[in-house]
Protein backbone atom coordinates (compact mmCIF):
# COMPACT_ATOMS: atom_id res chain seq x y z
CA UNK A 1 0.00 0.00 0.00
CA UNK A 2 1.55 3.29 -1.08
CA UNK A 3 0.61 6.86 -1.85
CA UNK A 4 3.61 8.49 -3.49
CA UNK A 5 4.60 12.05 -2.62
CA UNK A 6 5.91 12.67 -6.13
CA UNK A 7 3.79 14.57 -8.65
CA UNK A 8 1.66 12.11 -10.65
CA UNK A 9 3.05 13.35 -13.98
CA UNK A 10 6.28 11.52 -13.14
CA UNK A 11 4.58 8.18 -12.50
CA UNK A 12 4.27 5.47 -15.12
CA UNK A 13 0.71 4.39 -15.89
CA UNK A 14 1.06 1.27 -13.72
CA UNK A 15 1.99 3.29 -10.63
CA UNK A 16 -0.51 6.06 -11.41
CA UNK A 17 -3.42 3.63 -11.59
CA UNK A 18 -2.15 1.56 -8.67
CA UNK A 19 -1.90 4.61 -6.45
CA UNK A 20 -5.39 5.68 -7.44
CA UNK A 21 -6.76 2.28 -6.44
CA UNK A 22 -4.89 2.35 -3.11
CA UNK A 23 -5.97 5.91 -2.40
CA UNK A 24 -9.60 4.79 -2.68
CA UNK A 25 -8.85 1.91 -0.29
CA UNK A 26 -7.35 4.29 2.27
CA UNK A 27 -10.25 6.71 1.82
CA UNK A 28 -12.72 3.90 2.44
CA UNK A 29 -10.86 2.72 5.56
CA UNK A 30 -10.71 6.22 7.03
CA UNK A 31 -14.23 7.38 6.17
CA UNK A 32 -16.07 4.15 6.91
CA UNK A 33 -13.99 2.97 9.88
CA UNK A 34 -13.05 -0.25 8.14
CA UNK A 35 -10.51 -2.44 9.91
CA UNK A 36 -8.55 -3.89 7.00
CA UNK A 37 -5.21 -2.06 6.74
CA UNK A 38 -6.37 0.50 9.31
CA UNK A 39 -3.08 0.09 11.21
CA UNK A 40 -0.90 0.19 8.10
CA UNK A 41 1.63 3.07 8.28
CA UNK A 42 0.44 4.46 4.93
CA UNK A 43 -3.15 4.58 6.20
CA UNK A 44 -2.14 6.10 9.53
CA UNK A 45 -0.22 8.95 7.92
CA UNK A 46 -3.44 10.13 6.24
CA UNK A 47 -5.54 10.06 9.39
CA UNK A 48 -6.77 13.61 10.05
CA UNK A 49 -5.64 14.67 6.56
CA UNK A 50 -8.58 13.74 4.35
CA UNK A 51 -8.42 17.14 2.69
CA UNK A 52 -4.82 16.42 1.65
CA UNK A 53 -5.84 12.96 0.43
CA UNK A 54 -8.71 14.51 -1.55
CA UNK A 55 -6.29 16.97 -3.17
CA UNK A 56 -3.90 14.12 -4.02
CA UNK A 57 -6.82 12.31 -5.64
CA UNK A 58 -7.56 15.40 -7.72
CA UNK A 59 -3.95 15.43 -8.99
CA UNK A 60 -4.14 11.74 -9.85
CA UNK A 61 -7.42 12.19 -11.72
CA UNK A 62 -6.07 15.16 -13.69
CA UNK A 63 -3.09 13.07 -14.79
CA UNK A 64 -5.29 10.07 -15.58
CA UNK A 65 -7.48 12.22 -17.80
CA UNK A 66 -4.41 13.64 -19.59
CA UNK A 67 -3.51 10.04 -20.42
CA UNK A 68 -7.04 9.31 -21.65
CA UNK A 69 -8.02 7.07 -18.74
CA UNK A 70 -11.67 7.29 -17.73
CA UNK A 71 -12.37 8.18 -14.14
CA UNK A 72 -15.70 7.35 -12.52
CA UNK A 73 -14.88 6.89 -8.83
CA UNK A 74 -15.49 10.05 -6.85
CA UNK A 75 -14.74 10.73 -3.22
CA UNK A 76 -17.45 11.90 -0.83
CA UNK A 77 -17.14 15.67 -0.39
CA UNK A 78 -18.79 15.45 3.02
CA UNK A 79 -15.60 13.79 4.34
CA UNK A 80 -13.17 16.44 3.05
CA UNK A 81 -11.76 17.83 6.27
CA UNK A 82 -8.56 18.02 8.25
CA UNK A 83 -5.18 19.25 7.12
CA UNK A 84 -4.75 20.06 3.46
CA UNK A 85 -1.07 19.20 3.27
CA UNK A 86 0.75 15.96 3.94
CA UNK A 87 3.98 16.51 5.84
CA UNK A 88 4.51 13.00 7.21
CA UNK A 89 6.59 10.80 4.95
CA UNK A 90 7.37 7.10 5.27
CA UNK A 91 10.30 7.63 2.90
CA UNK A 92 11.90 10.91 1.87
CA UNK A 93 11.14 12.22 -1.61
CA UNK A 94 14.69 11.33 -2.64
CA UNK A 95 14.20 7.76 -1.36
CA UNK A 96 10.84 7.48 -3.16
CA UNK A 97 12.50 8.56 -6.41
CA UNK A 98 15.22 5.96 -5.89
CA UNK A 99 12.65 3.24 -5.21
CA UNK A 100 10.82 4.08 -8.43
CA UNK A 101 14.04 4.40 -10.44
CA UNK A 102 15.12 0.93 -9.30
CA UNK A 103 11.83 -0.56 -10.49
CA UNK A 104 12.76 0.30 -14.09
CA UNK A 105 9.07 0.69 -14.88
CA UNK A 106 8.93 3.86 -16.93
CA UNK A 107 8.43 6.36 -14.12
CA UNK A 108 10.21 9.61 -15.07
CA UNK A 109 12.04 10.22 -11.80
Amino acid sequence: MRIWDIHPKFLCSKHLLGEHRELHAIWSILTQNKKGYSKHPETLRWKGKLKALFLRHRLLVEEMEKRNFRHKSRLGLCFVQGKKTQNTFLDSIARQRLILRNKKCGCKV
